[in-house]
């Protein structure tokens, strides 16, 4: 049974559904593609707005407030996509269009130390998806449960660092060692940039067998918003490593 390190990504949520409907209630992958294709400018169009309010007063500050509301009610929205997956034509969208308002605040924020650095950010994250997508279609990256296991326990564990550095960060003891700009904190980034990357293909073999398998048409939103989520942590993550690389310069 295959298993993603996408927590969103579940394969019950596929499997289930097998010979239950007829092929034009089906989840296909163009249709899969176009729903990504529509989320992705949709959180475009709510970034454009905050990173314009920035861009207008001259003050990375000024889209702090649209920026936590798109944060937690993204965070709300996806959570209501996990749970209820036949709602996602209608909350995927919902999710795109606020957390686009966090990633246009938090993009101006590094734009203004970096100047350049989130059109590299997007460009990367970009061709990342066109190298993952074109090898696991061409066989190159092979989804085995070796590498399933493998990119599991590496998502899991980054995603335990990460709490226990929040946690840490508030009685004022951040991990400096990796979350800074020095040698181990770039390779950390480097670390997890690649960890991200390789769920894009996890995401990839599921929504691939979900279309095999027959699930319901609601299923191309939710694979959408599953590769949303992954895209988007791996902007995050490339935004930071070379804000990282910057300060070294």
């Amino acid at each position: 049974m295959m298993k993603s390190g996408n927590p969103v990504l579940k394969p019950e949520l596929f499997s289930s559904y097998r010979g239950q409907l007829d092929s034009s209630n089906t989840m296909t992958i163009g249709g899969t593609v176009t729903k990504s294709i529509i989320l992705l400018l949709l959180v475009m169009l709510t970034a454009s707005f905050t990173w314009g309010l920035t861009i207008s007063n001259g003050n990375p500050a000024a889209a702090s407030g649209w920026m936590f509301f798109g944060l937690f009610g993204g965070l709300i929205a996806a959570l209501v996509t996990v749970f209820k997956q036949e709602w996602a034509g209608f909350t995927a969208p919902a999710y795109a269009l606020l957390e686009g308002l966090f990633l246009g605040g938090i993009s101006s924020m590094f734009e203004s130390q970096y100047p350049g650095i989130v059109i590299q950010a997007m460009g990367l994250t970009f061709a990342t998806c066109a190298v993952m997508l074109f090898a696991y279609e061409s066989g190159f990256i092979k989804v085995t449960d070796r590498f399933r296991l493998g990119v599991v326990a590496a998502t899991g564990g980054i995603a335990l660092f990460y709490f226990i550095s929040i946690i840490l960060s508030f009685f004022g003891m951040p991990i400096a060692i990796i979350t800074g700009s020095g040698p181990f904190g770039i390779l950390f980034s480097v670390f997890v940039c690649a960890i991200a990357a390789l769920n894009l293909v996890l995401d990839f073999e599921l929504i691939d067998q979900g279309a095999k398998r027959g699930a319901p048409k609601f299923m191309e939103w939710y694979g959408a918003f599953a590769l949303m989520v992954t895209l988007v942590w791996l902007y995050l993550e490339i935004l930071r490593l070379l804000s990282k690389l910057r300060s070294n310069r």
